[in-house]
């Protein structure tokens, strides 16, 4: 009956333009109409990560709720946590609309939107008015027109210190020019600095992610990876869309500028994925992300090296049903090799995609 009733929610929202869709899925959330899924929790599939206790590994990647409106509620579908963002310190509009493209035949996504959101004051404020209910990642970034990105990201440190379980640095998104130049070695070296001082002048000690593109090249990978370590940050995420249109159908959206997430995204962010894990040694934490629409494709992920997951397309075509059907999937295969616990899984598959060549 549930995977009826997503289906024709998704039948429904797919007749409207993605971003009006996406914004009728908000208010449903809001709402309390669609049922969550918290007795499927599992103790087995809980995961202590950079000091934080998850219920599961099972997150919500930034993107889907930019301005921190629905956290708790997509935290009642089963999501161990959620990440919210981007968030800039400015409020901006983002690029032009259209700027969000279904590819439904690759069950994939092609997006440019340009880090629209409602700016920090807008987010922090709808945080501080909530409940606390579950781990919160605040995801930051920086305004297009900024003349200081790093002054962005140290901002949004400072702000949200009072309110965050994790920080991201946003470094990798391709719709905002020159972004991710933030990730070649002397910048990134500067940022960091500078985040994570003023992190260590907070109270307490949040934990600082990184996420990272997965177009970058082996030595790109090798500086990020020596930066981490260096900085000593407290884990990375792997990744962020792609630029890269490889493996897609003939979709005439597939030429739409933009980052493509979902599916087609799977193998060359894992690729990258168990790649860092290498580099990074076994103890820096690994969030796994692109193309996570099943339990095999999370625990795929897992295996390849991640601690945690996220996804986002995958919700677009699974719906809201889809955490649930995942946990449960993911208790099944605690069933089936007998583990003790989810991340058991982590690192068997590690050089089986560290040895392959990331796709062009």
């Amino acid at each position: 009956m549930m995977s009826l009733i997503d289906g024709i929610a998704r039948s429904a929202l797919f007749t409207l333009d993605p971003e009006t869709a996406h914004g009728l899925s908000i208010t449903a959330l809001k709402s309390g109409l669609v049922p969550g899924c918290r007795a499927n929790l599992d103790p087995r599939l809980s995961v202590n990560v950079a000091g934080l206790a998850f219920p599961n590994p099972l997150g919500m990647a930034a993107g889907f709720d930019k301005n921190a409106e629905v956290p708790n509620e997509l935290m009642r579908l089963g999501f161990g946590y959620a990440e919210i963002g981007t968030l800039t310190p400015k409020p901006q509009q983002g690029n032009p609309r259209p700027r969000i493209f279904r590819l439904v035949n690759d069950h994939a996504v092609i997006n440019r939107l340009g880090f629209n959101n409602q700016g920090h004051a807008t987010a922090h404020a709808r945080i501080t008015a909530r409940p606390r209910d579950g781990i919160l990642g605040i995801n930051i970034g920086a305004n297009k027109d900024s003349d200081d990105r790093a002054g962005d990201y140290v901002a949004g440190i400072d702000l949200f210190a009072d309110v965050a379980d994790y920080f991201t640095v946003n470094i990798s998104s391709p719709n905002t020019p020159g972004l991710r130049n933030l990730q070649t070695r002397e910048a990134l070296s500067e940022l960091m600095g500078r985040v994570l001082a003023e992190r260590d002048r907070k109270a307490r000690r949040i934990p600082v992610f990184l996420k990272i593109a997965p177009d970058l090249t082996e030595p790109d990978l090798d500086d990020i990876a020596a930066e981490c370590l260096t900085h000593r940050l407290d884990g990375v995420i792997i990744s962020n869309t792609t630029l890269s249109r490889n493996g897609l159908s003939a979709d005439p959206k597939r030429d739409e500028s933009g980052g493509l997430s979902g599916r087609p995204m799977f193998a060359r962010s894992t690729i990258v994925l168990a790649k860092m894990r290498l580099k990074l040694g076994i103890d820096m934490p690994l969030i796994g992300v692109g193309g996570i629409d099943s339990a095999e494709t999370a625990a795929e992920k897992i295996r390849a090296g991640a601690d945690l997951v996220q996804l986002y397309t995958g919700f677009i075509y699974g719906g809201p049903m889809l955490p649930g059907r995942i946990l449960r999937g993911l208790s099944r295969l605690c069933d089936h090799e007998n583990l003790k616990c989810i991340s058991d899984l982590r690192d068997s598959r590690t050089g089986h995609y560290a040895g392959m060549a990331i796709p062009e």
